[in-house]
């Protein structure tokens, strides 16, 4: 059954990608600052998910290299992150959004294919102003495979329209500027590298999309990197409602704030004392 079901998306091109669904972050650790991947009490501990029938670990893969690393709630169809190495920015086309078969029970037949996940037609036509927001977006991708892989739909969280072309755009954007000049590798300065994690957070009471799909409060990212100019590792983090800001008077700047801040505001809304990153980058990077 299984390869009936992939022979027949094939067929009717269904676009779908394979990528590596784990017990662990071992395999693809290189995506964390020090190889650790974030400490979030009852999801995720020593790099394996603490509710592995809830909280899936994928390994995100396309041409057969890894990209970066996700973990998805397959109860609320949205990641709760994804993890990115920043290394420079490379314009890129757009491809097909796609969706990651080893979620799905496939002996169950096609009609289960979105049973675990979102799926495109969860967006389309909607009556909720919400579109297909990136966590590891690609505009913060280094190459074409890397912008790829960036589309499909194990990394977007339905975003409000004018929230995702509007206050977080120009955020992303910036941060992407802010990392291009100071951000290095300690061991290679001419080259940038920073690492990143952008996550959603759930909204409760569900606001649900097409009756299937968590359209998160807010959205956070935050960064890690060794400072070219202050010699350090350090941090800088961001995060805002998921709100429609059309009717805000002016341009919504998103303040830059703190890891620290970051983690006591992920605090309010689980309850639960999340560590981001090592504590190398519990300092805040001013910006310039």
């Amino acid at each position: 059954m299984r390869l009936f079901v992939v022979s027949m998306l094939l067929v009717f091109g269904f676009p779908f990608i394979m990528t590596d669904v784990v017990k662990t972050f071992k395999k693809c650790s290189q995506f964390f600052f020090k190889d650790q991947p974030p400490v979030i009490p009852g999801i995720l501990k020593n790099s394996v998910s603490k509710k592995q029938n809830q909280y899936k670990i994928i390994c995100q893969k396309y041409n057969n290299i890894h990209r970066y690393a996700t973990l998805y709630d397959i109860t609320s169809k949205i990641p709760i992150f994804s993890a990115y190495k920043y290394t420079g920015h490379q314009n890129g086309d757009r491809v097909p959004w796609m969706v990651e078969l080893k979620l799905e029970d496939l002996n169950a037949g096609m009609s289960e294919v979105c049973s675990n996940q979102a799926c495109n037609r969860d967006y389309m036509n909607n009556k909720m102003d919400v579109n297909r927001g990136h966590l590891f977006p690609c505009c913060h991708a280094a190459d074409q495979d890397t912008v790829a892989s960036t589309f499909t739909l194990t990394n977007i969280v339905p975003q409000n329209i004018n929230f995702n072309r509007g206050s977080w755009s120009r955020m992303e954007q910036t941060v992407g500027e802010f990392m291009n000049s100071h951000c290095s590798d300690e061991n290679n300065p001419g080259e940038i590298l920073a690492y990143v994690l952008t996550g959603a957070v759930p909204s409760t009471p569900p606001h649900i999309l097409n009756n299937k799909v968590n359209i998160p409060s807010h959205m956070w990212t935050v960064f890690c990197c060794y400072n070219s100019k202050s010699k350090k590792y350090e941090s800088q983090a961001h995060w805002a409602e998921n709100i429609d800001e059309s009717k805000e008077e002016g341009k919504k700047i998103i303040i830059v704030k703190t890891l620290k801040e970051l983690q006591d505001f992920l605090k309010s809304k689980y309850n639960k004392v999340s560590s981001l990153f090592k504590n190398d980058c519990l300092k805040s990077l001013e910006a310039e």
